[in-house]
């Protein structure tokens, strides 16, 4: 068990957090990239489906701001202000992107239809290749983000992994309208804009689902069960608890509050049913979870005697 002295309970919160606001600046890097390819092609290609991704692409890159300095946000240490921390400030950015896409689905909605409603020149073949390109590389970063924001439980990484995939959605979209319009000749020109104004339907629907979850963080929504079981297994696991409780967590961000009621044996003395406490403490603040803060209730056993392998967690 680490050594209770040098045991710094949001380590692991801010390691989180700064790790997550890297990866959101190489997205950054990305969709600036991304954004002056699609300009160049759409312009070039004569494609709006190009020109309203590449603005997609731009409003990625203010998204991914607001979730990189919620990040930096969440990593400031606790004060007398917040003693809890500034975790929720990263599911606070989530909510904010969740807004921004919206807007982007709405303005590429209104921007799509009045493409179609206005003859124009159909789109050059050459775009289909540089659309591929975009589609594999927005593709594989989405998964990547998808990922780290499994592993760290980030609600912000994975709202920008359902952006940059929306992004690699309506690059597909968009490849799907100029490949009908330039196989299908001059009556099917705006393809592409048909094809911008499908891919914003599916922009929304991610800014739905980013939305609900993000706001399910700030709501204190229950931490999945398989966390709670896991979190009952540690405290288990100490030397002295004879059975647990109520065992409740919440998110604060990155991190995991956590209230657990531990029984022990009730002819312990005060100062002893204290240090299992604190032991239980160490034992959750160490087990790699990301908890932050555990409030230990202690009660007597109502099964001194029985074996603690007989108790179901």
């Amino acid at each position: 068990m680490p050594d209770r002295a040098h045991l710094d309970p949001h380590a692991l919160a801010r390691s989180r957090a700064e790790a997550g606001a890297a990866l959101v600046l190489r997205g950054v890097a990305l969709n600036l990239v991304l954004a002056l390819i699609k300009f160049a092609g759409g312009i070039l290609g004569n494609t709006y489906a190009l020109i309203a991704d590449g603005v997609e692409s731009l409003i990625d890159v203010f998204s991914s701001l607001l979730v990189w300095a919620g990040f930096r946000v969440a990593a400031v240490p606790p004060d007398a202000d917040h003693p809890y921390g500034h975790g929720k400030a990263e599911p606070l950015a989530a909510l904010g992107v969740a807004l921004v896409i919206f807007f982007a689905a709405g303005w590429i909605g209104v921007h799509a239809v009045r493409e179609i409603m206005t003859p124009h020149q159909g789109p050059h073949w050459g775009t289909l290749p540089l659309l591929v390109f975009i589609v594999v590389v927005k593709w594989r970063f989405a998964r990547r983000m998808d990922k780290a924001g499994e592993d760290s439980a980030s609600t912000a990484l994975g709202a920008e992994a359902w952006h940059h995939a929306a992004d690699a959605l309506t690059s597909a979209a968009a490849f799907i309208g100029i490949l009908i319009a330039v196989l299908a000749g001059p009556d099917y020109a705006a393809a592409d804009d048909w094809a911008a104004l499908a891919a914003c339907v599916v922009v929304a629907f991610n800014g739905v689902i980013v939305f609900h979850r993000a706001l399910g963080q700030v709501m204190d929504t229950a931490a999945p069960a398989s966390l709670t079981l896991e979190v009952r297994r540690l405290a288990a696991a100490v030397p002295g608890v004879l059975g647990l409780d109520k065992c409740h967590l919440r998110r604060s961000g990155l991190a995991l509050l956590v209230e657990i009621h531990i029984e022990v044996n009730p002819l312990l003395t005060v100062k002893e049913g204290h240090d299992i406490a604190h032991a239980v403490q160490d034992a959750l603040v160490g087990g790699g979870l990301a908890i932050t803060h555990v409030a230990v209730h202690v009660e007597p056993s109502r099964n001194a005697g029985q074996s603690l392998a007989t108790i179901t967690p």
